[in-house]
Parts: structure tokens; sequence; C-alpha cells
């Protein structure tokens, strides 16, 4: 995560809704220190992350300037979005995804088309 992006997109957004930072961090719940403790070296929770992403109205993603990096041929370290996105989850929410996306999988394979 490069935390320059995310206080610059935290900015960017609260700007462009015409509401302070403070504002933004207070109402959204992540405490009104949330930018100043990003600036000081602290990473974030994915949690708070997402909460003010709510609040603003953008993904999680686009508000860590991830929307529309993409690596060029080479680069990267071969793991897809979705593939970051689990294992940006808790080890408890992981073991939930995967039995979610079992069941899913199950379902496809019986899964009967109503065309038929």
């Amino acid at each position: 995560m490069d935390r320059e992006v995310l206080v610059q997109n935290i900015k960017l957004l609260c700007e462009k809704k015409g509401i302070k930072q403070t504002v933004a961090c207070r109402e959204s719940g992540v405490g009104v220190s949330f930018v100043n403790d990003i600036v000081r070296g602290q990473t974030p929770s994915v949690a708070k992350v997402q909460m003010l992403a709510n609040y603003l109205g953008v993904t999680t993603s686009e508000l860590l300037g991830e929307e529309n990096k993409k690596p060029a041929a080479g680069d990267g370290d071969g793991v897809s979005e979705n593939e970051a996105i689990f294992r940006a989850l808790p080890p408890d929410l992981q073991e939930e995804a995967l039995r979610y996306m079992r069941y899913l999988a199950a379902q496809a394979g019986t899964h009967e088309d109503p065309k038929d």
C-alpha cells in the first residue's frame, strides 16, 4: 500500500465532495486522526479503509489507488486482483470465503440451465 497515494486520494475525494478530511474521517467512524496517523507511518486497518471508502462512495481499491494500476509486461508478482483481495482478508474470513467458493463451484457443477 502506498500511503502517499492513499492520503492524496482522501484529500482529492474530500475536496470533490466539499468536505474537510477530518469531517469525513469522523463521520465515517475511522477517527479524526486517521490521515495524520497514516502520514506518521501507521498502516491503517483494512476495516478502516473500507469504512472511509464507503463513506466517500468509492471502492477500497479506488481509495488505495489500485483501481487504475495495470502492471507493465513482466511487472507484478503474478497475483490476480481477486487473489490479492482474498489475501487481504483475515484468516477466519479466508476460510469462510473458501467454503463459499466451494459451495458455488458445487452448485455450478449441478446447475441445470432453465432453458433446457
